[in-house]
């Protein structure tokens, strides 16, 4: 059994009852590649004279990566693991940042100083490809067996099939595919599980090059972005049942399973409705042996004048929510979804996950309203909510407002900017207040666009827990 790390915890509620986090990683890219890519480091201590502050900075050694999703080496589930995957020792130490564009992975050690992390080992995108078969490597899960690593695209050229790599939680090489079987799965994106059900669950976005020149709207309407889930048995590596939230359903993303172990559902969201621009989120549950998925929200499109779209939107005189991200409390009890297009970050009580129901809303940005943030009122927002991260306890929630480059120009092309807000959640009644002290932006990224946001000690979308509360 590896010695324990004190941020590995056992349950939820033990998660929730942890001291705060006091440092906030954000990926931070130049999508020019003029400057080198980067990784800030943000004061998320009130108490301190640089709360909402970059307080770090670790620069890479290459540009053009396009850092994305990334996360720990470790998580709480390796409680789970029983010494199998690793060695003597497995710490919430390492921060796994990929490069879907470059395919290169830097693997950045938290641990001498938080503050200023260094680079100790890269995965070439020779050896991802050599070894796994995969490239565009998107999203990092601590798991049994090794560090799951979901990719977009194939090796040597090929658009696909995209899958999970493997990756060693100690020596960081490259142990190969997950799969062993993968059926009509081609299409990949997120990855998550459900360990006592012996289930792996993997989402879809699109190949590729179907992405990195920006949105083809030809590809939208013809439906060739991902709609199914997919579920797999976690102990033999095969596909075990595809289900499609029908055609019309695109890009079906972000996979927030529940918490609590016994627990046999989660939450995804699928960005747009080709049918009427609305954006969705499901939950999949437990049918007897089966897994069955049932729409729960939906989010209509908003008007708008002409004027107010991008050449992209004009021709339907509306703003599509966009749901680009969602994320689920670590008691399973709040659900946030990131409406991307039109700057609304939506919470919802799920305390019965079949039957959410929307306790507030904050609006930042927007395609169309440019919603300013309270503590520069006089400042029009681009971009929008986008990647959502939240606190152990629930009582903060921080968002970026970049989705992927070449899209930020498409939906936005007088420019997206960067900013980074918290807001605090009301955990008992439901309530959400962006907090003045904390909102980065302009040059606090040194002209960087921000992504994915990761939180020292353990976050809501990057743990999975071994027994329940």
């Amino acid at each position: 059994m590896p010695t324990t790390d004190p941020t590995f915890y056992r349950t939820p509620t033990h998660a929730v009852t942890a001291e705060p986090e006091h440092l906030a990683y954000v990926v931070a890219f130049d999508p020019t590649g003029r400057q080198h890519d980067a990784l800030a480091v943000v004061d998320c201590d009130a108490g301190s004279t640089s709360f909402g502050q970059v307080v770090g900075w670790t620069d890479l050694p290459t540009s053009g990566n396009e850092l994305h999703h990334f996360g720990w080496n470790a998580c709480s589930s390796a409680l789970c693991h029983d010494g199998h995957g690793h060695h003597d020792t497995l710490e919430r130490r390492y921060l796994l940042v990929p490069g879907l564009r470059s395919s290169t992975i830097h693997v950045l050690d938290t641990k001498p100083d938080p503050r200023r992390p260094s680079l100790t080992r890269t995965i070439g995108a020779d050896e991802l490809a050599a070894k796994a078969g995969y490239s565009r490597p998107h999203t990092v899960h601590c798991g049994p067996d090794g560090i799951f690593m979901s990719a977009l695209g194939g090796a040597n050229g090929a658009d696909g099939p995209g899958g999970i790599a493997l990756i060693d939680h100690d020596t960081f090489e490259v142990i190969g595919p997950w799969e062993i079987e993968r059926g009509s799965q081609y299409l990949a994106y997120d990855v998550w599980w459900h360990r006592d059900f012996d289930t792996v669950i993997t989402s879809e976005w699109a190949t590729p090059s179907m992405v990195e020149d920006g949105l083809d709207p030809q590809d939208l309407l013809g439906h060739r972005f991902g709609h199914h889930v997919n579920f797999w048995s976690m102990s033999e590596r095969t596909l075990t049942q595809r289900v499609d939230l029908g055609e019309h359903h695109q890009m079906v993303l972000e996979l927030r399973p529940a918490h609590n172990p016994s627990h046999a559902w989660g939450f995804v969201d699928s960005v747009i409705n080709t049918e009427d621009l609305s954006a969705s989120v499901w939950l999949w549950h437990r049918d007897g042996d089966r897994w069955s998925i049932d729409e729960v929200i939906n989010i209509p499109a908003e008007p708008a004048a002409a004027d107010d779209l991008p050449p992209l939107l004009r021709p339907f005189g509306a703003t599509p929510p966009l749901a680009t991200d969602i994320d689920l409390s670590v008691d399973d009890r709040w659900l946030y979804v990131s409406c991307w297009g039109t700057g609304e970050l939506k919470q919802y009580d799920v305390s019965d996950p079949f039957h959410p129901r929307e306790t507030a809303s904050v609006r930042l940005g927007g395609i169309a309203r440019r919603e300013p943030h309270p503590a520069a009122p006089d400042q029009r927002l681009a971009g929008g909510p986008q990647m959502v991260e939240i606190s152990r306890d629930g009582r903060r929630v921080y968002v970026t407002n970049s989705l992927y480059s070449s899209w930020d120009d498409a939906f936005y092309p007088d420019g997206v900017g960067a900013w980074m807000a918290k807001l605090d959640a009301d955990v008992a009644e439901g309530g959400l207040v962006p907090d003045n002290r904390f909102f980065l932006h302009d040059g606090d990224f040194r002209g960087l666009r921000v992504h994915q946001t990761r939180l020292q000690g353990g976050d809501a979308s990057s743990d999975s827990y071994c027994y329940t509360s």
